[in-house]
Order: C-alpha cells, then sequence, then structure tokens
C-alpha cells in the first residue's frame, strides 16, 4: 500500500485543520490507516487509526475529544480532523498503516506533512 498525506500548514492556536491520506494499493479493506507524529526533541507518537473495514477507532491520549479520524472508502482517502490546536500539536504528521487494537504499532508510512501550531 502506498499513502500520501497532504493538508498541513500553519494554524493559530484554538484553530483547525483537516490532514488527508490518499491510499492505493490492492486489497485496502485489509488495512487500518492512521497517523502518528513526530515533534522536533520527541518521540514518535501515536495520533489516530481507523479500520477501513468496519469504522473502529482509536485514539491517542493527547488528541481525545479534540481529533477526529474519518474514511471515505469510495475515495481510498482517511481524514484527520484537528480542532482545538494547542502548540504541542506542532508536529510532521504520517499517514501510516495501523491496527485499531494495538496502540503504538504503525507499518508503512508515507511523506509527512508538517502542521505548526503558532500565534
Amino acid at each position: 500500500v502506498q499513502l500520501q498525506a497532504s493538508g498541513g500548514g500553519l494554524v493559530q492556536p484554538g484553530g483547525s485543520l483537516t490532514l488527508s491520506c490518499a491510499a492505493s494499493g490492492s486489497s485496502l479493506d485489509n488495512y487500518a490507516i492512521g497517523w502518528f507524529r513526530r515533534a522536533p526533541g520527541k518521540e514518535r507518537e501515536g495520533v489516530s487509526c481507523i479500520s477501513l473495514s468496519d469504522g473502529s477507532t482509536r485514539y491517542g491520549d493527547a488528541v481525545k475529544g479534540r481529533f477526529t479520524i474519518s474514511r471515505d472508502n469510495a475515495k481510498n482517502t482517511v481524514y484527520l480532523r484537528m480542532n482545538s490546536l494547542k502548540p504541542e500539536d506542532t508536529a510532521v504528521y504520517y499517514c501510516a498503516t495501523c491496527s485499531v487494537l494495538i496502540a503504538g504499532y504503525f507499518g508503512t508510512w508515507g511523506q509527512g506533512t508538517l502542521v505548526t501550531v503558532s500565534s
């Protein structure tokens, strides 16, 4: 599977942003796709994951209640709606294959997209 993330940018604290992940390949319904992020000087952090088959989801504790992951299977695209953004959300966000059952598991990922939260 190949993954392409887009939608990053500069946003003020408290603002919103939506990331998109376009997936290509065969048997996509067998996968879960989500996001992890990597901030300078910090370890990789799982953000969210969604099963393309049944829509079940997982969220990291830092983003619960603020971020929403969704999918459009017809477009082979996964979205991450990010609300109430904080400066600590600043990071490169990577779209990746993941598991809704295993926290922190990420398999294949593509090029990241930078999100900067700053006034």
